[in-house]
């Protein structure tokens, strides 16, 4: 019965999201129709560096969803304090944590939250402390570095 329960939530939350998708995204199921990978089309929010890049994003609902939270793994590679520069491109989000995470919890303030985190990176829960400390040391640097990497991978 836990499966169904989960089948429907994420067909809800995925149809919620579709009809009003957070400004700047696009949200699809991933090839292989599977509802528990969806595939997230940011466009880089024209008040960051990273404006001009589409950026692409997979939500993975893990089958106890909603009472884990999703995995949110960037697949075009971005200059960012939040999200680590390997091949995972794992996105430090404090509202993701197991501790964080509630079964009330929406997704769509989780992809919202990503284009604020895009807009205004969270130094303090920084996965890559570099890019944290050059951001809060050399802005101008980092804004540099992260110009070039849309313009290159996005």
């Amino acid at each position: 019965m836990a499966g169904t329960s989960n089948t429907k939530r994420i067909a809800k939350d995925f149809k919620e999201i579709s009809n009003d998708p957070p400004l700047d995204m696009n949200v699809q199921l991933g090839t292989d129709g599977d509802m528990h990978k969806w595939v997230v089309t940011v466009n880089g929010p024209k008040e960051s560096p990273y404006a001009g890049g589409h950026f692409v994003v997979q939500v993975t609902l893990p089958p106890n969803y909603p009472f884990k939270p999703p995995i949110i793994s960037w697949q075009t590679k971005i200059y960012h304090p939040n999200v680590s520069n390997d091949d995972k491109g794992i996105m430090c989000l404090g509202m993701l944590r197991d501790g964080e995470w509630k079964p009330s919890s929406k997704l769509s303030n989780a992809l919202g939250y990503i284009r604020q985190l895009m807009i205004e990176p969270d130094v303090d829960d920084a996965i890559e402390q570099s890019i944290a400390r050059e951001y809060k040391e050399d802005r101008k640097e980092f804004v540099k570095k992260a110009k070039k990497w849309t313009k290159d991978y996005a």
